[in-house]
């Protein structure tokens, strides 16, 4: 069956789904509770969990115990970090890089506006700490990368992934599959979301359900395609609840089995998920057998998905230059209307990438044209495209907009 937008992959292709049966799948990642007890002031703070009898005190201490390394501090590591902090979760991994921006306050609660432009590390910690100070919280400002994964991952109980990108997702999987560690997996786009639990041998890993990354630039990123704010508050506690069920060794994790949210329509879907025998990492017989260069099996260059062409750009800067100059160019932004109204250069003509094949009569192939996007990916892919029917005077605006309201109009609002 085909199923649209899994994991934002666009008619990814499952060959083994299946409606989900009943059954009960317990696993424990923790031993019994060593003989320390938990304080006066723990067990206050812990008593709706005490009383408990599925928790209890052995439980509590399982939780105290626990190491979870969390991949990312955005918007899926935000309410899973809070949730499992706030659990009494002893020790929390945090693997990040990047700083607070305002886009990020839509979603990202762990951090607030005296934030931006502080490390997300640094604000999660003082969050975390505020929440609940018994929880040691260890950063790891870096890169997630193939040289520095096991050994980050090694220490660590289960493994969160909380990325928005293909190549770090196979990489966390690659790293738990070789360490054997359970890896709790979370996946947002605009209104959908979907979670499961990859672990082998028990069941499945995130290969077994996609063997393949999706082509580079069909996948929108949030920040192309956009996320509802409060999805990744769903998911990623769905993420941190599934945490807890593996540590406590309580009720069914979702190992084998793949669940999507809905939000436009408030609607669950649950499917089961068969391990491959041939994937190459958690297979019989693995090809598989170290960490490898994800980007290149993603095909990306950088950080975004730009199509893999070699098309003529211009800076924004440039472009400026010739306004000025007033020399001819035609100006063309091919993002789409919603995203046109919140900024745009005011001569521009707007078609939409997707309308470019049935609106290029539009424009004249004798003009010069200039074309951007958002940051230039889109742009780019219009550009070949018009090249490829004809058009030689035509390059990409490098950066798009947002290079445009960075080197040439500061006022102008980013999104």
């Amino acid at each position: 069956m085909r199923i649209q937008r899994l994991d934002g992959a666009v008619f990814a292709h499952f060959r083994n789904l299946k409606p989900m049966a009943g059954k009960e799948e317990k696993m424990s990642i923790l031993a019994s509770a060593p003989t320390e007890q938990l304080s006066k002031d723990e067990i206050l703070r812990y008593s709706r969990h005490l009383i408990m009898p599925e928790v209890a005190m052995e439980g509590q201490l399982k939780l105290k115990r626990a190491k979870v390394l969390c991949i990312g501090a955005g918007g899926l590591g935000t309410p899973l970090a809070l949730y499992l902090a706030a659990a009494g979760v002893g020790t929390l991994g945090m693997v990040d890089f990047d700083v607070v921006d305002f886009t990020n306050l839509q979603r990202q609660i762990i951090h607030d506006t005296d934030d931006v432009g502080r490390l997300k590390l640094d604000s999660a910690r003082d969050t975390i700490r505020d929440i609940n100070p018994n929880v040691e919280v260890i950063p790891y400002e870096t890169r997630l990368t193939s040289e520095n994964a096991l050994d980050i991952f090694r220490d660590y109980d289960i493994v969160a992934d909380g990325t928005d990108n293909f190549p770090t997702r196979y990489l966390v999987n690659d790293a738990c599959v070789l360490l054997g560690k359970p890896n709790v997996y979370g996946s947002i786009f605009r209104f959908e979301g979907q979670a499961s639990v990859f672990h082998a041998p028990e069941g499945p890993c995130y290969r077994c359900v996609y063997p393949e990354p999706p082509p580079p630039g069909l996948v929108p990123s949030c920040a192309e395609g956009g996320v509802l704010g409060v999805l990744p508050g769903i998911i990623g506690s769905l993420q941190a609840l599934e945490t807890i069920k593996l540590i406590l060794g309580k009720g069914e994790p979702m190992i084998g089995r793949l669940l999507l949210f809905d939000a436009l329509h408030m609607k669950f879907r649950e499917l089961k998920l068969r391990k491959n025998p041939d994937c190459p990492v958690c297979g019989k017989n693995p090809t598989i057998t170290k960490l490898i260069d994800y980007e290149e099996f993603c095909g990306i260059r950088g950080e975004e998905y730009y199509p893999e062409t070699d098309v003529p750009e211009i800076s924004a800067t440039e472009v400026k230059k010739l306004m000025d100059e007033n020399k001819p160019f035609v100006l063309v932004d091919v993002r789409e209307a919603h995203e046109h109204e919140i900024c745009n250069i005011p001569s521009a003509k707007l078609i939409p990438l997707g309308d470019i094949p049935k609106r290029m009569h539009e424009l004249n192939s004798a003009d010069r044209i200039v074309v951007y996007c958002r940051v230039g990916a889109r742009s780019a892919k219009a550009v070949e495209f018009l090249m490829k029917a004809g058009f030689r005077r035509i390059q990409n605006m490098s950066g798009g907009i947002l290079a445009w309201a960075r080197d040439v109009d500061p006022s102008m609002p980013s999104y």
